[in-house]
């Protein structure tokens, strides 16, 4: 049966259905945000599916119906998934997936699509609401609800779920979730805001955030199914034990080796011992399965434990660092020729070779999502190769990781890329993974920063990033700078800040556990700070500022400003004109904006001038009063018509030509004479009347003057 609830959200309402559609799914719900309509539906497979992990799978999809569109292509329907879909996809994954019970490994899916949209409300919000409500209503075991919601920052004032025109305004873009105890997801671009200033806008959502838990709670109430008892894959006492006595020793003394290549070498050779004997051991098939699977378990518990154990205890590193020291740093720049920029940055054991390319606005990134068609001119891309790690591996298209470590890249930098005026081109960044040992995302913003630099483009400050991590024991916590893979891997918290000297351009936060304290967060911004900035000392040893002049290799390129009532005529019928100009000036290129702004782009400036000349004279405008050089091209009896300029005639008519009388036009002039000449009149069909005899001193001048001051006769010639 169909039941609707109601949340008032400002002067907006978000209202849940349940009851009606996708009723075969364990659970499902319709999420309405104003116009915003996404449907949530989550299933459960609980036989016939061994991952040996928790195979959890966040889908959304973005429908173009739902705008109102028309897919593009020859097929003209959705194709694979959007870098926006993977990207909100990850959104909702992130605070769900720590929620689920420890031991759970059921297949659990949760498809989000999105019915219809609009820009004023986001429909990754709404997504994130109806897959923790679907969830909560639904039979599988979740220890929820979470909420999320994104915060704007405009004039001063924080605002839950801005509007399109609040978020073109905003300093701040905030996406947060959480439970009503805890935030446990964040993720953030912003203009240099400070750490008060950030951590006062996380309270903030948390807030709005209880408040929908709260009315979470309230619906699954009335009508959310009782849980199913399901098997959690969990280590008995006894096998932990038994394994313990066999190499735990070992195992933990293997921790502590400083070089991550011979300390996983040691670890796995100590695996593989515990596994093989505890094999040996077991006299079926299904039983030898089983053991191997609990022995790879608890030796990685083991190691967990003891890495655990020497941070929070100890205050020692695997790698034998204190909490808050940087690993080993080491750079620089323009590494090779080509590329209009470039930089190697190495921290550790994790090393980003990263690029720039510059290009002309027409090679923007184009979006064509549910909004209006928009186009990207700075994109950051992060290629990650198995190698990086020593290993063998997939080789195709980006994964989800890549897509989302080159998206926090990208909002980490927007922020300080020079506006089209002051830096007319697109720009393409690309980081590529040479080695990695934690924390590659944050050394793509630092290499991504110094190729920026070295490429000449004026950035507007310096940006570093670092990985910040936590382990908890308890109420007591450590939090680390610069975490490295086994820290991350076997840590609670995964906190990367990006900023400049002044403030924070970017902020992710992932967590395994339910969620993360103010004075954790606090703690956490506060040690980031110091730490980046330690890495950007370290930056601008190397490169302090952005190259005064670009590459050699990259294109050159100038704007100017026409009136937008002349675009037509530079494009001309079927783009005549552009095309004429374009192969008058060596295949310039020439990108024409709406508002008239013409930006031209060649490898030569004597070409870019040439063609902005041609431009000029096509959209330059005759003024009335104004004194022009004109070439004669064409002679009649009443007179001569004059190029002022390319595209500009006009007639200078017979009697305009001198100040005596003219009798013949060629008497005075012949056709490629060069005279100046004054606009006297343009009529309204924009036909131009010339004057030359306006702009010569009349030579009968002295002698009508002296006529005129003669006193008159004495006697009047009539009276003679």
């Amino acid at each position: 049966m169909k039941k609707t609830f109601e949340f008032k959200q400002g002067s907006r309402t978000i209202v849940v259905e349940t009851g009606e559609m996708a009723k075969q799914a364990n659970g499902a719900v319709v999420t309405h945000f104003g116009d915003t309509t996404v449907l949530t539906a989550v299933v459960h497979n609980s036989e016939g599916f061994n991952a040996g992990f928790f195979p959890l799978t966040v889908v959304y999809q973005e429908k173009l119906y739902a705008a109102g569109k028309i897919p593009g292509g020859f097929l003209r329907r959705e194709g694979r998934a959007s870098e926006v879909e993977t990207l909100n996809a990850r959104l909702i994954d992130r605070p769900i997936r720590p929620l689920f019970p420890e031991g759970f490994k059921d297949e659990v899916q949760i498809i989000n699509i999105v019915l219809s949209s609009e820009p004023d409300n986001s429909p990754a919000m709404t997504a994130m609401l109806g897959s923790s409500l679907a969830l909560m209503i639904s039979d599988i075991p979740f220890n929820g609800p979470i909420a999320g919601v994104e915060v704007g920052l405009v004039d001063g004032k924080f605002i839950i779920n801005p509007t399109e025109e609040e978020q073109a305004k905003s300093e701040l873009a905030l996406s947060i979730a959480g439970t009503k105890d805890a935030i446990n997801m964040v993720e953030a671009s912003s203009k240099n805001i400070s750490e008060d200033v950030m951590l006062e806008a996380l309270l903030f959502g948390h807030e709005e955030i209880k408040r929908l838990v709260k009315f979470q709670e309230e619906v699954v109430r009335e009508v959310g199914l009782k849980k199913a008892e399901v098997f959690l894959d969990l280590l008995s006492e006894e096998s932990v034990a038994k394994i313990e006595k066999f190499i735990g020793k070992e195992l933990r003394k293997a921790v502590s080796i400083v070089e991550k290549q011979e300390r996983a070498a040691k670890i796995d050779e100590l695996t593989k011992q515990t596994v093989d004997y505890f094999v040996s051991l077991a006299d079926t098939v299904e039983a030898k399965e089983e053991a191997e699977k609990v022995a790879k378990e608890a030796c990685e518990n083991i190691v967990s434990g003891e890495v655990r154990r020497l941070i929070t205890k100890e205050k020692i590193r695997p790698d034998g660092r204190k909490t808050d020291e940087i690993r080993p740093l080491s750079s620089r720049v323009h590494v090779v020729a080509r590329p209009h920029g470039s930089a190697l940055f190495t921290r550790g054991q994790t090393q980003a070779f990263t690029t720039v390319t510059l290009g002309s606005l027409a090679e923007s990134q184009i979006i064509d999502g549910l909004t209006s068609e928009e186009s990207k001119r700075f994109m950051l891309q992060y290629n990650f190769p198995q190698f990086s790690v020593g290993e063998t591996g997939r080789y195709g298209g980006p994964g989800r990781r890549e897509i989302g470590h080159g998206a926090l890249g990208e909002k980490a930098l927007m922020n300080i890329i020079p506006d089209e005026d002051t830096f007319p081109y697109t720009i393409r960044v690309v980081s590529e993974i040479f080695e990695s040992n934690g924390s590659s995302s944050q050394a793509s913003i630092c290499a991504g920063t110094m190729a920026l630099m070295d490429a000449g483009v004026p950035i507007k400050a310096p940006v570093a990033g670092i990985a910040m991590g936590l382990i908890m024991d308890g109420k007591d916590y450590t939090i680390l700078t610069d975490i490295q893979g086994m820290e991350d891997h076997f840590g609670d918290m995964d906190f990367k800040v990006a900023g400049t000297k002044d403030g924070i351009t970017a902020l992710q936060m992932d967590i395994k556990i339910s969620g993360v304290t103010t004075e954790i967060l606090k703690e956490a911004l506060a040690q980031a700070k110091k730490g980046r900035l330690e890495i950007l000392k370290h930056m601008l040893g190397t490169i302090s500022e952005p190259r005064k002049e670009l590459s050699p290799y990259a294109p050159k390129v100038k704007m100017i400003r026409i009136n937008p009532d002349k675009i037509k005529d530079v494009i001309g019928s079927g783009g005549k004109v552009i095309n004429e100009i374009i192969e008058k000036t060596n295949n310039v290129k020439i990108d024409i904006e709406q508002d008239g702004r013409v930006f031209v782009m060649h490898q030569e400036y004597e070409w870019i001038d040439k063609a902005i000349e041609i431009i000029e004279n096509i959209v330059r405008e005759a003024e009335v009063g104004q004194i022009y050089e004109g070439t004669v091209i064409r002679i009649e009896s009443y007179g001569a018509f004059l190029r002022l300029w390319e595209g500009c005639e006009g007639l200078l008519h017979i009697s305009k030509i001198a100040h005596e009388k003219v009798a013949k036009v060629e008497d005075v002039l012949a056709i490629g004479d060069q005279i100046a000449v004054k606009v006297i009149g343009i009529d309204e069909k924009g036909r131009i009347d010339l004057s030359r005899k306006d702009t010569i001193e009349n030579p009968n001048k002295g002698k009508e003057e002296v006529k005129k001051d003669r006193p008159p006769r004495r006697f009047p010639k009539k009276d003679k």
